[in-house]
């Protein structure tokens, strides 16, 4: 595997030009702000990289979207999930939890937490559910069928942890102000949960 420095600069570097970018056009057509992507474990190359689209189908969120565009590469063509490093933007909600976990991820990483989604973009949904649905304030970070890492959590293992926090606080500004804009029209978003 990879050591923490390269492999955060890497994940790093994937939500700044392959995720952003549909992120920024996403949230002009109304959509939240979440995205994922797809990597391979040895070559950190990514495969596929999408963001929400929730208002073509309130189940798009960007890791289902990320997913549905993974299982339209032809079977010939497309890597087994436990050769790929799945990363979210946002930590993932239950939904998008269960899927990684049919489609045989064995891992994932996110930048922003349950309460980053909560307190600073102002979406409470997913603690929301987990408490309402499932009884619960938080899942098994570690369990018999995958392990989730925090992003910041591996940046702090580098050796550059100051770069790379600062590359992260330049990220999270960019999110800031695309929560801004979602915020101020998702009055008109014809999305259940907005």
């Amino acid at each position: 595997m990879h050591d923490p420095e390269t492999l955060a600069t890497r994940l790093l570097e994937v939500i700044e030009s392959d995720i952003l970018p549909l992120t920024k056009a996403g949230v002009t057509a109304g959509n939240k702000i979440f995205g994922a992507a797809l990597l391979h474990k040895d070559s950190l190359e990514t495969v596929v990289a999408e963001t929400n689209n929730e208002t073509e189908n309130p189940l798009w969120h960007g890791e289902m979207h990320a997913l549905k565009r993974f299982y339209e590469i032809p079977d010939a063509q497309r890597p087994a999930t436990e050769d790929l490093i799945f990363l979210s933007t946002h930590e993932p909600c239950s939904l998008c939890l269960s899927a990684i976990t049919w489609c045989g991820f064995d891992n994932f990483y996110y930048f922003f937490s349950y309460q980053d989604s909560r307190d600073a973009f102002a979406i409470p949904h997913d603690l929301k559910i987990l408490k309402e649905v499932f009884g619960r304030e938080d899942y098994e970070a570690k369990n018999e069928f995958w392990t989730s890492h925090s992003v910041n959590e591996l940046i702090q293992k580098t050796t550059t942890a100051a770069a790379l926090l600062e590359r992260a606080k330049e990220i999270h500004q960019q999110y800031d102000a695309l929560s801004s804009v979602y915020q101020s029209h998702k009055s008109a978003n014809n999305i259940p949960l907005r």
